[in-house]
């Protein structure tokens, strides 16, 4: 049988630039079978077989593993399909070096201990569900079995990680935070006790929601008073006081006294952990959502000034 001109692996390397032992390995996995065999069964290939090599060549470059190679060569599957499967592949691949490149940088920045620095490689590499699941074992152990706020207790459920597929080294290092930040034991006492003083106020017959009107008031008050420089301690924030506290008074149910600013002192001493605010906003960075001001100094300065004056 006539096959035309036929080529040594050293011409195949020499005319595609690949090494002898390259061409030798493909023929070797079946991908390049020779065309033919010499007399001293030396192995030949045919311009087929050459284009055939450049197929190959180009396919490996884009990573394109041998397996797929040789089914696309066998017309099992297309070279359209091989490569639609092996870039779906390599967003994987892209995804897990995206969040070891972010774990590196937090454990630079922070002069992690390897202990650190395995224990946050491990955080990144939970599934989402695993992420939901963290939360909610969170949210089970702080408000599980007491009467809390609900609007509140299922804000806190819905309000879940969803860590993008390309996440930036910011949401990446937030959710590490956060994973730390909702196993931290001092945390998960301080929203226990957030969670019982609801049960109890509740008990004695606050059954109202969140009270997100009275939350914008106070911080628009107390924005204009810290703005206007006025001290908690000062003479001068007496009827900033007087008008909160008839504001929440009047929310609750209640009259202003002695008695009610000690009870409303304590409630907002108990529920002003910042690291609350900071729950909040790792949640938003990580799931891409607008960040909102910290209400910490606000109700840093409405506490002190109750304290200040605790008579009407």
């Amino acid at each position: 049988m006539d096959h035309g001109t036929l080529y040594s692996i050293g011409d195949l390397a020499r005319r595609t630039g690949l090494s002898v032992r390259t061409i030798r390995f493909y023929s070797d996995a079946g991908v390049l079978p020779p065309t033919h065999r010499s007399s001293a069964n030396h192995r030949r290939y045919d311009l087929t077989a050459v284009a055939r090599l450049d197929l190959i060549r180009t396919l490996r470059e884009l990573g394109v593993d041998l397996a797929s190679i040789h089914r696309v060569l066998a017309d099992e599957i297309t070279v359209s399909q091989a490569a639609a499967a092996h870039a779906e592949a390599l967003d994987v691949q892209i995804r897990l070096l995206r969040l070891r490149r972010a774990v590196l940088r937090v454990v630079a920045k922070r002069n992690s201990s390897p202990e650190e620095m395995e224990l946050m490689h491990r955080i990144v590499q939970l599934s989402e569900a695993e992420r939901h699941r963290l939360i909610h074992d969170f949210i089970d152990s702080t408000y599980g079995g007491v009467d809390a706020n609900p609007q509140l207790v299922e804000l806190l459920r819905s309000a879940v990680p969803d860590l993008p597929d390309e996440p930036t080294a910011e949401q990446v290092e937030c959710w590490i935070e956060l994973a730390e930040l909702v196993q931290d034991t001092d945390f998960r006492a301080s929203v226990r006790r957030m969670a019982e003083y609801q049960a109890a106020e509740r008990a004695d017959g606050d059954q109202t929601g969140l009270h997100h009107e009275l939350t914008i008031h106070v911080a628009d008050r107390v924005a204009a008073a810290i703005a206007d420089g006025v001290q908690p301690a000062s003479a001068q924030a007496a009827p900033v006081v007087a008008e909160l506290v008839a504001r929440y008074a009047d929310t609750f149910g209640a009259n202003d006294s002695g008695e009610y600013r000690a009870k409303l002192s304590t409630r907002l001493a108990i529920a002003n952990d910042p690291r609350v605010e900071r729950y909040w906003h790792l949640i938003a960075t990580i799931n891409g959502s607008p960040t909102t001001t910290s209400l910490a100094p606000i109700f840093t300065w409405f506490t002190e000034a109750l304290q200040r004056h605790p008579e009407p």
